[in-house]
């Protein structure tokens, strides 16, 4: 289960986020490409947007189920 205590800096303010769990397998980014990103010199995942239509949120919580880790939450700030 995510951590927002120890969810990345890059991470956009606001409900969703990734924390240092995170593999980098490229599931939240291939279910929400609008969301997430790459953090390519750490290798790691994070939410450059906040979600902010239906279908992004719907595709957020998508990410959020794919993720083999649990590096995502949705109880951020």
């Amino acid at each position: 289960m995510a951590d927002s205590k120890k969810k990345w800096g890059d991470n956009a303010k606001g409900k969703f986020y990734v924390d240092d769990q995170c593999i980098d397998c490229d599931a939240c980014r291939s279910e929400a490409p609008d969301n997430f990103t790459r953090n390519d010199e750490h290798g790691y995942s994070y939410v450059f947007k906040q979600p902010s239509t239906p279908e992004e949120i719907t595709r957020a919580q998508a990410a959020l189920e794919a993720c083999p880790v649990e590096a995502i939450g949705k109880d951020g700030e």
